[in-house]
């Protein structure tokens, strides 16, 4: 139900990923008569892959996550969470209020053993494929101990998702020298050089998009900043492009000549391919859409979260923390 779009989109996209996948089955939480009507339009009331379970209440954008998790406890973004935590579906996706959906997932959820807080992990494109980055928000203040946290989180899905078996894992920081950076970084640094991670050390802002490593951690504040000031760069690119191609007949001419790698580049940067952040560090799978996500968009949220549930993504983050303390406190002895 959330989103700028609500069931005009997320109804599409489950008909879409029904199409998709012969074995998923998606159940839409939120008020039945109205998703009956959506169901019944595109003629799909009776597909048994598809099912309805009634949620009387929204939780709207503006929203604070406080009145969303003790007052709208009907909500669909609540209900399709409690569903989540008995077992009655694998994965949560929701592209309402990013703030009432983390609050309320880790209140329902709760975090995996070992870790203090769930982060905000999506993928970004780079020069050679693309890059996964947390925390993207969802922490504002982080300690070292929070930033190795997201650091095997983030290497964990990389592998899931990318069947990468050895994921390269960089800390962003101001400068790439050991002497950089503040206290925090130093000793997260420090931190996750012990573990098993396929550590590189630091990068700064400009290697993201390089493709220099395949995780980048970071506090949710430089993360967030990170990427809007990225989203902005490249608004601000094509806008400039479309103002210079279509100033004379000529530039237009080498518009129509340049347009088979204008839409190459549009494709590979296209935002509805990266579309689906994953909340990691809980006991579930949940993913949130961008609220201003298309059919498109929402479809490839459902497909993350199809690859996470088949690749046992919480299961294998618990395994890898487990295996982090294990080794401290034998250290300790």
């Amino acid at each position: 139900m959330g989103g700028d779009f609500g069931p005009e989109v997320t109804v599409l996209a489950a008909q879409r990923a029904l199409k998709f996948s012969k074995d998923v089955e998606l159940v839409l939480v939120g008020q039945q008569e109205l998703l009956e009507a959506h169901l019944e339009r595109l003629n799909l009331s009776d597909e048994p892959r598809l099912t309805i379970h009634h949620a009387s209440e929204i939780v709207t954008m503006d929203e604070s996550p406080a009145i969303a998790l003790k007052k709208k406890k009907d909500s669909s973004m609540r209900v399709a969470l409690n569903l989540v935590k008995d077992g009655s579906v694998d994965a949560c996706i929701s592209a309402g209020n990013t703030g009432a959906l983390m609050a309320t997932s880790k209140f329902v959820l709760k975090t995996i053993p070992g870790i203090s807080r769930p982060a905000i992990c999506t993928s970004l494109p780079t020069a050679h494929g693309h890059t996964h980055m947390l925390d993207l928000g969802a922490n504002i203040d982080c300690s070292a101990e929070h930033l190795l946290q997201f650091a095997v989180m983030g290497s964990v899905l990389a592998q899931s998702v990318d069947e990468n078996p050895n994921p390269s894992v960089g800390l962003l920081n101001i400068g790439s020298e050991a002497i950089k950076g503040n206290d925090t970084v130093k000793r997260a640094s420090q931190l996750i050089e012990k573990t098993r991670l396929n550590y590189k050390g630091f990068i700064e802002g400009n290697d993201i998009y390089t493709g220099t490593v395949d995780v980048v951690v970071s506090d949710g504040f430089a993360g967030n900043i990170s990427l809007k000031t990225a989203e902005g760069l490249a608004s601000m690119v094509s806008s400039v492009l479309k103002a210079e191609f279509k100033k004379n007949i000529f530039t237009k001419i080498a518009a129509l000549i340049a347009m088979p790698v204008l839409n190459a580049v549009r494709h590979t940067l296209d935002p509805k391919q990266y579309n689906g952040a994953s909340l990691l560090g809980l006991n579930g799978i949940v993913i949130k859409s961008h609220g201003g996500a298309d059919v498109d968009a929402f479809f490839n949220a459902i497909k993350i979260a199809i690859i996470e549930i088949d690749k046992s993504v919480p299961e294998r983050i618990n395994k890898e923390i487990e295996q982090y303390l294990h080794n401290v406190e034998e250290e300790k002895v």
